[in-house]
């Protein structure tokens, strides 16, 4: 039996943080399948416990098809749906929130285990029970996010979508860094680097392109204006300004998809530019010198293929690979976080 009492690190430990990371990433796939298939009404009720048993009978079916007709989904864009057609939106939401509760369980139940045995490098106790919270927190915003699709909407509201997917990446990201610090221990840095800071900084800038990302996705920003580098001809859309600031930042169709095109050019231009600087340091190791290279081409791609989705008018494919290759990216981002502050 290790000590966390002796010992930093723990191989165990890092294994069964990759494996829930992974459950997350799968978790942000069939999130973006729900969106992209206005699946994401289909429950409407939110029953952390009961709710892990889908209908079970034809009764069952017709309660639940009966409660999604009395939203404004179905009234104004669905009405006349058969039962066959519900289901096959109502499957998709319930998958994404069963691998919600799964992705839960898989977290519990091991560090439970590991900490009843003590095999918890003690200096990561508190933030994976952090981490915990972080998960049940994101079940919670999840519902508040279904919640506003219900009554007034026929679909969620957009910067409750950018919140729930932020967390989503915050917590992937969080269990990616943590794991390593399991997997290797705590950083033994012999001397300042400036590379640490700048990581960071990429990181920061990626996160934010991905918090926009989830707002072009919440006011189907994609299916407008898929031209490209222009917008309709125009370097700035006709339709830019929304009634107050608030609509523009968050619901304007014009407005999102710019911003998200304008930070897409100043992060591709800062990857290159990184990516170019840590191949010329002699100050970092090989294998730091590569990540920073990968980030620097994982983000080239996923420009480019930014730029197919939105010129195929974001069909399902596309968008979920794009939104799987912000996930693949930020990941790289934090190995390459976490790898310079270990010079």
């Amino acid at each position: 039996m290790t000590s966390f009492l002796r010992s930093d690190r723990s191989g165990p430990v890092a294994v069964w943080l990759v494996a829930v990371a992974l459950l997350v990433l799968a978790m942000i796939v069939v999130g973006g399948a729900t969106r992209l298939t206005d699946s994401g009404l289909s429950i409407t009720e939110w029953a952390p416990v009961t709710g892990a048993i889908p209908p079970l009978s034809a009764a069952d079916w017709q309660n639940e098809f009966a409660r999604y007709q009395q939203i404004p989904q179905y009234q104004q864009l669905n009405r006349g749906m058969s039962l066959g057609q519900f289901q096959s939106i109502y499957w998709w939401e319930w998958s994404h929130r069963f691998l919600g509760r799964l992705v839960g369980l898989a977290f519990l139940l091991p560090f439970t285990w590991f900490a009843v045995r003590r095999e918890i490098p003690k200096r990561l106790s508190w933030r994976l029970a952090g981490l915990f919270v972080l998960g049940g927190l994101q079940g919670a915003v999840g519902w508040w996010m279904v919640a506003s699709g219900l009554s007034e909407r026929v679909s969620v509201a957009p910067e409750r979508l950018m919140v729930h997917l932020g967390l989503a990446f915050a917590l992937l990201g969080a269990l990616m860094w943590t794991a390593l610090d399991a997997a290797f221990g705590q950083a033994r840095q012999t001397m300042p680097s400036p590379w640490g800071r700048r990581a960071l900084w990429l990181i920061a800038l990626i996160y934010v392109q991905i918090l926009l990302g989830a707002l072009v996705a919440g006011n189907d920003a994609g299916l407008v204006y898929n031209d490209f580098p222009l917008m309709n001809g125009r370097l700035i859309p006709d339709d830019y300004a929304g009634a107050s600031l608030w609509a523009t930042l968050a619901h304007s169709q014009g407005a999102v998809q710019l911003h998200h095109r304008l930070v897409a050019y100043l992060l591709t231009l800062v990857a290159l530019v990184m990516g170019a600087a840590v191949l010329r340091s002699s100050y970092l190791a090989r294998d730091a010198r590569l990540l920073g290279a990968g980030v620097a081409v994982a983000v080239l791609a996923q420009a480019g293929l930014g730029v197919a989705t939105l010129m195929a008018q974001a069909p399902i494919t596309l968008a979920i690979a794009h939104q799987l290759a912000a996930a693949l990216l930020l990941g790289l981002a934090v190995a390459f976080a976490w790898r310079v502050r270990r010079v």
